[in-house]
Parts: C-alpha cells; structure tokens; sequence
C-alpha cells in the first residue's frame, strides 16, 4: 500500500469512528464550541477577558492573538490556495449534520490552526490560561471531524500549522534583535 492510500484509509476510518459518536457532549457541545469559535469569536473573548487580569493576561492575549493572525493567514489565504482538497465524502458522515460544511478547501484546518496558535501563543505567556484554552481548541478540532468538514489530517495539519505559527510568532523578536546587532 503507499502512503497516500495509507493515509486515506487512516482518515476514512478515523472519520467515520468520529463521526459515529452518539453522545450528548458530541451532538451538543462540540457544535456549541464550534459555533463560538465561529470567526474567532471564542479566542477574541478569551483575549479580550484575560487582557483584564493585568499585563501578563495583556501579553498572553497579544501572543495569542497574534500567533492566531498568522496560523490563520497561513491556513486560509496560503495552503487552502495552493493545496485544494476537497470534503470528506458525505457517505463517510453517519449523521444528518453532513449537509453543513463549508465549500473551501478542506486542508488545512483552519479552525484548528487558530485554536491551537491561539492558546499556543497564550501558553508561552502564561501556561495555566494557555492550557485552559487548549480544551476548547481541541474540541474544536474534534467537531470539524465529527461533521464531515475535515479529514482527521487536515486537523493534523491545522494543529501543525497552529503550534507553528506561535513558535514563530514567540521567537520573532528575538530573532529580529540578532538581526539588528
């Protein structure tokens, strides 16, 4: 078998035990977390929260917002661009809620770059909000698969481009101060 087979049977099976979850939290909280992590909502809150608990909640949600912005920028106007993939087949998606996915590219995930980046960016900061922010970002990433939006890969992805995004975003100043001297 190669790789690419390989890793379509990976994700055929990983979505369709996801998506088979019968659960109350799988059929009502993964969609309500989803839905406030709809256009960032759910990470401009908690930024908007934690900047009131002084400068280090101030510095947490500047990182986190900022590792969000490039993760985004990457996943969304970079990879889905060059990359394009389409939905997982809706005959992988036991349920009705198959008929609600975007039409964009399916990879990366760009909810799951976000969401990680986000609480990433945050953790380098300050460990205990960043590892807070890590549970709704995971479970968003579990709902984009439950739904059929995402292949288990693309959220593989999205996670990879996320934790990317706030290395990056952590190390740039000082990079850019071994530059200048």
């Amino acid at each position: 078998m190669n790789v690419r087979t390989d890793l379509r049977e990976r994700d055929h099976r990983l979505t369709r035990w996801v998506a088979s979850w019968r659960s109350d939290f799988a059929r009502r909280v993964l969609p309500a977390v989803e839905e406030s992590a709809q256009h960032t909502k759910l990470w401009w809150g908690a930024a908007i929260a934690m900047s009131t608990v002084g400068w280090r909640g101030r510095r947490a949600a500047a990182a986190g917002l900022t590792s969000m912005a490039v993760a985004e920028l990457s996943s969304n106007c970079v990879l889905k661009q060059v990359l394009h993939r389409p939905r997982p087949p809706k005959d992988w998606i036991s349920h009705e809620d198959v008929d609600e996915r975007p039409d964009s590219s399916s990879f990366p995930s760009g909810h799951t770059a976000a969401g990680v980046a986000f609480s990433a960016g945050v953790a380098a900061v300050w460990p205990w909000a960043g590892a807070v922010c890590a549970v709704p970002a995971a479970m968003v990433a579990a709902e984009r698969v439950h739904t059929g939006a995402h292949y288990p890969s693309d959220v593989a992805v999205g996670a990879v481009v996320g934790l990317a995004a706030a290395a990056l975003v952590h190390r740039a100043p000082r990079l850019a101060v071994r530059r200048l001297l």
